[in-house]
């Protein structure tokens, strides 16, 4: 696993933050976590309700694991977890005001869309609500109100793809980008551009329809043969576009961001070059323990700054450690 340095000390220093927090923190004691599997007990601390809200479309196994993390903290901290998602800004900014009105203890949102979730965020902070935001839109966290942002910085994570593509000898790239308008897919797509010294052009797909998106690229890779890397932004477009690759007959190295089972798989067969592992769990996890902690100890973790959970790079030498944990859905 290559780690970039900008990210490598605050990994290191979330490592030991999730593992002060409790002891029943983490992969290692999800179990203990989880009174029905473990028989341990969770939090004495009084119940309460946390929220989170993202931006999460239909068929995205990212957020199955930021859910599990966030499930496996909630049970440990005895609160009671509710989820929503929409991939529309404006019907994403109705669920959290619906949370607003149930009066939770706490919500945890993304801000792929800021301009359409950034005011009733705002009141949700306002109508003493705590919230933390993750995954996406990092840089609107402390314009909102928000405690802190959990997640990796989309730029370094770009650029680290771009330095990697050029380690690997690579001329010319196509981003795919499967949800327009998310600012942190385009944060990432210019993070490549900026590091790589070939050329990047940007593909967008509707990453809702996975046979339009598979036929989007492979008619991409058709048109321009001397395309050697294909970057894609989220999982479940890596197979797609290894696919794509196949029926075009093209030689382009698919990469891609993000970890399931399918891309270890993937990698494991050489299919995929590498991924770029922001460990969404990690983002769940410490989203609701931060709320936890807010509310009974007063506590912020990373004292308001953001705090980073990658990016890392994985490639197939990383696959035995890799394969039992994204099986399990935590990586």
């Amino acid at each position: 696993m290559r780690t970039p340095r900008t990210a490598a000390v605050l990994l290191a220093a979330i490592a030991l933050a999730a593992a002060g927090c409790s002891s029943t923190g983490g992969k290692g004691s999800q179990e203990k976590a989880d009174g029905a599997s473990g028989g341990g007990k969770a939090a004495s601390t009084p119940r309460l309700k946390l929220a989170m809200v993202t931006h999460s479309g239909e068929g995205d196994t990212f957020w199955d694991i930021v859910q599990r993390g966030a499930k496996d903290a909630a049970a440990k901290d005895n609160a009671e977890f509710l989820y929503a998602a929409n991939k529309e800004g404006k019907e994403q900014a109705s669920l959290v005001q619906a949370y607003i009105d149930q009066k939770v203890d706490g919500i945890v949102v993304t801000l792929a869309k800021p301009e359409a979730v950034k005011a009733v965020v705002k009141k949700a902070v306002a109508a003493g609500i705590p919230v933390v935001t993750i995954n996406s839109g990092g840089q609107f966290s402390a314009e909102v109100g928000a405690l802190s942002h959990i997640g990796q910085d989309e730029s370094v994570a770009g650029e680290a793809v771009g330095e990697e593509l050029n380690r690997r000898g690579k001329k010319k790239a196509v981003c795919v980008i499967h949800e327009q308008g998310n600012v942190s897919l385009e944060e990432r797509c210019a993070g490549v551009r900026k590091t790589f010294k070939g050329s990047v052009e940007n593909l967008n797909v509707d990453g809702t329809n996975m046979p339009g998106t598979t036929s989007s690229v492979e008619a991409k890779l058709q048109s321009s043969k001397d395309i050697d890397a294909v970057v894609t932004l989220g999982a479940p477009f890596a197979a797609a576009s290894v696919q794509a690759r196949q029926t075009a007959g093209s030689k382009a190295e698919i990469d891609t961001f993000d970890l399931n089972a399918e891309v270890v798989k993937r990698l494991k067969a050489k299919e995929v070059g590498f991924a770029v592992d922001q460990q969404p769990y990690l983002q769940g996890y410490l989203a609701i323990d931060e709320l936890w902690l807010n509310k009974t100890n007063g506590n912020v973790i990373g004292g308001g700054k953001p705090v980073l959970t990658g990016p890392a790079l994985v490639a197939e030498k990383d696959v035995p450690a890799l394969e039992k944990l994204t099986a399990d859905g935590t990586r």
